[in-house]
């Protein structure tokens, strides 16, 4: 008897294996990557293009003997900061530019979260009272400069016949005669030129606090002022800390305002930093290469205020 012979069953070829998901989770990621170079690529080249490209220039000139007319004529580090320390003007023009910054950020900051809680509180005449406020900041500095430029001037000016029948001056004489009256002229117009700016900055920092916190400090029994100092300023504080840089930065690189209304005068008095930076390249001197070192000098000074007033903040927050 013959035995039956059973055909093995044809088994198909097994497909090829998947990728693993780690290798799926890699190749993804690299996506996600080039993706994110590529629409970062643009702000990238342009913060290469405006902003590290002139700091390389400006450090190469410092380090160079370059004037305005003649150009790059080699190297003299460290020539430019020795001949820079021997400028008297310079410690002037240091001491006179931290005086104003004190007084504009110690005035502007109390006025201007002033005016945010009066447009906060206000109901009636809140869109007027905001309008009202944000007008100047429209315009631009040196448009302002102008316009205080006219109203300080004693031949068209109206401030001097006022200040000649109210606080007794000469008259004729100018608001910016005097050291102390350029100052605080300057001063004036800088604080109703950028109150509105800071007023809406705070305004926003002020509509970020839940107002759930402020009704459970009243349930609480909290007043006013104990509001003010347990839970509106620590909540504030980004916001405090985002003006006062900009105050005192803006500050420190204060030009425009003084030149079209003082040109630094009377003797020097009222000279900024940014404007002896700019006498040395354009006016007395120039010498691009002088004028470059007192920039990179600035530049590290402002770096070096700036990185103290975060750290402070910081460091205020963490022990509250």
């Amino acid at each position: 008897m013959s035995q039956s012979t059973y055909a093995e069953p044809v088994v198909a070829p097994s497909p090829p294996a998947p990728p693993s998901s780690g290798r799926r989770r890699r190749t993804a990621s690299q996506l996600e990557n080039r993706r994110g170079w590529l629409f970062a690529s643009p702000t990238a080249l342009l913060l290469a293009v405006l902003f590290v490209a002139p700091i390389v220039v400006v450090v190469v000139m410092a380090c160079s003997h370059w004037t305005l007319l003649g150009g790059a004529q080699g190297g003299n580090f460290p020539d430019n900061f020795t001949k820079l320390f021997s400028d008297p003007l310079l410690g002037k023009s240091i001491g006179f530019t931290l005086k104003y910054t004190a007084l504009t950020t110690v005035i502007l900051m109390p006025i201007a979260y002033g005016l945010a809680l009066l447009v906060q509180e206000s109901r009636r005449w809140n869109s007027f009272l905001r309008t009202a406020i944000l007008v100047p900041s429209a315009l631009g500095i040196a448009s302002a400069s102008l316009l205080f430029y006219a109203l300080y001037s004693p031949q068209v000016g109206p401030l001097n016949g006022i200040l000649e029948k109210v606080a007794g001056t000469q008259a004729g004489a100018s608001i910016l005669g005097t050291p102390g009256g350029a100052l605080w002229a300057t001063v004036v117009l800088v604080v109703w030129r950028f109150a509105g700016y800071y007023m809406l900055l705070t305004m926003v920092g002020l509509q970020a606090i839940p107002s759930e916190v402020y009704e459970a400090a009243r349930i609480d029994g909290a007043g006013r002022l104990r509001t003010l100092r347990s839970i509106t300023l620590p909540l504030l504080r980004p916001t405090i800390a985002m003006t006062m840089i900009l105050s005192i930065t803006g500050s420190l690189l204060a030009f425009d305002q003084f030149y079209i209304l003082t040109k630094g005068g009377p003797n020097n008095s009222t000279l900024t930093i940014v404007q002896l930076i700019y006498r040395d390249a354009f006016e007395t001197r120039k010498d691009l290469g002088l004028a470059a070192a007192l920039s990179v000098l600035l530049l590290l000074a402002l770096v070096i205020i700036n990185m103290i007033q975060l750290r402070a903040l910081r460091l205020d927050a963490d022990e509250k």
